[in-house]
């Protein structure tokens, strides 16, 4: 076996364990309304803290989490901790403050993801509408009829929507009618 392969299982397994033992943390990046100048959201971001090498970034374990199917029970548990902050941060920021998340293409496949938010959001105590599912064009085009039915079912409980990365991949502005989202996150790339 090559070192590379071996690199490779050496990490899924480090991923099982950190799964198991909850080595997975959420930080929030903040987001300003420029209009009001005032805070109005904040964006997830997982992390992983290692026990050896520190706080790993999602490059580095989210492209092999999709791979070998870990990503939905990490997904699972960002949904989790996404609704347990919406419900903790409720009174202090306000009814229009919400927490967006990405959703990974896999999951869409995968698991009832309609069904996990309402679990979620009712074992925190949440609301739907202070929380903003992130989807890619990546998670369009592999199942579009899937994606947007789900997205529709998350607009009927009254999440918001991004597509995020916009311009990365097939970016048709035709087909942005067919989306109910709220936020169009245009890729950098696409900018330049």
């Amino acid at each position: 076996i090559s070192n590379r392969a071996r690199e490779r299982l050496v990490l899924e397994a480090e991923l099982r364990v950190a799964l198991q033992e909850g080595q997975f943390e959420l930080f929030y990046q903040p987001r300003m309304s420029l209009a009001e100048g005032m805070l109005s959201g904040a964006e997830a971001l997982v992390r992983w803290r290692h026990p050896v090498r520190g706080l790993v970034p999602p490059g580095q374990f989210i492209p092999l989490m999709e791979e070998v199917g870990l990503i939905v029970p990490l997904g699972n548990l960002v949904i989790d901790m996404v609704a347990q902050q919406a419900a903790n941060w409720r009174g202090r920021f306000g009814p229009e403050f919400r927490i967006s998340f990405n959703i990974s293409p896999v999951q869409f496949g995968s698991v009832d993801l309609v069904a996990e938010i309402d679990r979620a959001v009712a074992r925190a105590g949440a609301d739907h509408h202070a929380l903003e599912a992130e989807i890619t064009e990546s998670a369009m085009m592999a199942q579009p009829e899937k994606v947007i039915e789900t997205l529709q079912a998350f607009r009927q409980r009254g999440m918001h929507l991004a597509l995020d990365d916009f311009g990365t991949g097939y970016s048709s502005l035709s087909y942005l009618r067919k989306l109910p989202l709220d936020v169009l996150k245009i890729d950098r790339s696409f900018v330049m």
